[in-house]
Order: structure tokens, then sequence, then C-alpha cells
């Protein structure tokens, strides 16, 4: 395997270890609309990062979904 690989691996193990504290925390429920979100926003998002409304919640801030 590559460093690249190794590194894409480490991702998905801290994913996957955040899916489960949020599974623990709040349920299976919010793990996968939270993940779903995460998605949307990585989706909309434009190259320059301009554009796209966050739909994450960011403290104070709230993102375009009626949050």
């Amino acid at each position: 395997m590559s460093n690249e690989h190794l590194s894409k691996d480490q991702f998905f193990e801290r994913l996957g270890a955040i899916g489960d504290e949020m599974i623990e925390a709040y349920g299976k429920d919010f793990a996968m609309g939270a993940l779903v979100l995460a998605a949307r926003f990585i989706a909309e998002r434009k190259p320059n990062g301009e554009g796209a409304q966050s739909v994450i919640y960011t403290g104070e801030q709230r993102g375009g979904v009626g949050l």
C-alpha cells in the first residue's frame, strides 16, 4: 500500500470513530443525518469555497436548511 492509501484509510477510521461517538451520544438517526448534511455541504461547495451556504451548525450561525 502507498502512503496515499494509508492516509485514506486513516480518514475512514476517523469517520467511523466519529460515527460511533455520535451513535452512542444521540442515536443512529442523528449520526446518519449529520453525515448526510456533511456530504451535502461537500457536494454543494464550489471549488473556490464561495457561494454555498454551509448546512453545518457552527456556533451561533446556523446553515441553510432551516435549523
